[in-house]
């Protein structure tokens, strides 16, 4: 009898379901993403003033810096999902995965800390 080499009803699934939480977390952090948008148009179609301190206005308010903080977090979270995903599927050498895999979460921290600083000098 010939083996089976992993192909076939009977092969060896390996890793399975991974990327189902990724597909959730995806989802999730599109419906944050979502619902900051609808808070934005809300108050855009909703303002008087559109001058700049119109928008300070806006993210003086704590409520507002924490929101806007979350969903940011959630653009990063989001997007290094996606560029994981790209790294995974596209680069097969190990070590140039591995150095984009790092020079992506270094550029995403960094963004991160950016719009803590920007948000909470408003």
């Amino acid at each position: 009898m010939a083996a089976n080499n992993g192909i076939g009803p009977k092969r060896l699934v390996v890793g399975a379901h991974y990327g189902l939480r990724d597909w959730i977390a995806q989802r999730a952090t599109a419906a944050i993403m979502a619902v900051y948008t609808v808070i934005l148009l809300v108050w855009f179609f909703g303002a008087q003033d559109f001058s700049y301190d119109g928008w300070a206005s806006i993210f003086a308010a704590q409520w507002m810096k924490l929101a806007t903080f979350v969903t940011l977090l959630a653009l990063f979270y989001h997007a290094w999902i996606g560029v994981r995903d790209i790294w995974m599927d596209y680069i097969k050498p190990v070590g140039l995965r591995v150095l984009l895999d790092v020079l992506t979460i270094v550029w995403l921290l960094a963004s991160a800390g950016y719009a803590a600083q920007i948000l909470w000098r408003v």
